[in-house]
């Protein structure tokens, strides 16, 4: 495995525009900021390592689907409370 403590992880888009940079010496980077349920095709991205002057070539990451949002559990057992001016609600 080749030492990568000099270098780091550049994701590009598919049109060649540089989108996220991982810090040196580490083996991941984050793509984010893409919406709950987004499906990525393979090659919608790019990454290469590089060294901050010279790059490896650029490969696809593999398509992948953003997890999707986790709701909280309905409310049950609602109850309304008249008050003087509306109600009181509460709820488990």
């Amino acid at each position: 495995m080749a030492d990568r403590t000099n270098q780091h992880l550049v994701i590009y888009d598919k049109s060649g525009t540089k989108k996220f940079e991982g810090k040196v010496g580490e083996t991941t980077v984050a793509i984010t900021g893409l919406e709950a349920g987004t499906a990525v095709a393979e090659g919608d991205y790019q990454i290469a390592w590089s060294d901050g002057t010279n790059e490896s070539d650029k490969v696809d990451v593999p398509a992948f689907t953003v997890n999707a949002e986790t709701k909280p559990e309905v409310a049950t057992n609602v109850t309304a409370s008249p008050t003087d001016d509306g109600a009181k609600v509460t709820a488990e």
